[in-house]
């Protein structure tokens, strides 16, 4: 009797913990999506005449990306910072002006280096 309600402790630690791995996987998961959707929004929102953009992006009364783009030689830096619960993902991204003119982010990459 001893042997099975010690198993079923052990089992059911066994099953907590694993639970807390995939609820912790879904929450940076959730996060990162969150950090794509500033990536995205900045991409679509390349200033022309400034050399920096800041934004934040709230849903439903959430923070839910810092978004931070800068014009570099050449090109652009994205970081975006995704939230969600207490957890936060950063990505930084890298875009030539000619690549962000084939994806179609931007007409003419000229206008863009003139600051």
């Amino acid at each position: 009797m001893k042997i099975i309600i010690s198993l079923f402790f052990t089992l059911l630690i066994f099953l907590s913990a694993v639970k807390a791995q995939s609820s912790t996987k879904e929450e940076i998961e959730f996060a990162f999506n969150n950090a794509q959707k500033g990536i995205y929004y900045a991409l679509d929102n390349i200033p022309i005449n400034k050399t920096r953009l800041s934004e934040e992006l709230i849903e439903k009364n959430k923070l839910v990306a810092k978004i931070k783009l800068s014009k570099e030689i050449n090109g652009i830096k994205v970081e975006s910072t995704g939230f969600y619960l207490s957890n936060e993902v950063s990505i930084i991204i890298y875009k030539s002006y000619d690549s962000l003119v084939k994806e179609g982010y931007i007409k003419d990459a000229e206008i863009y280096k003139k600051d």
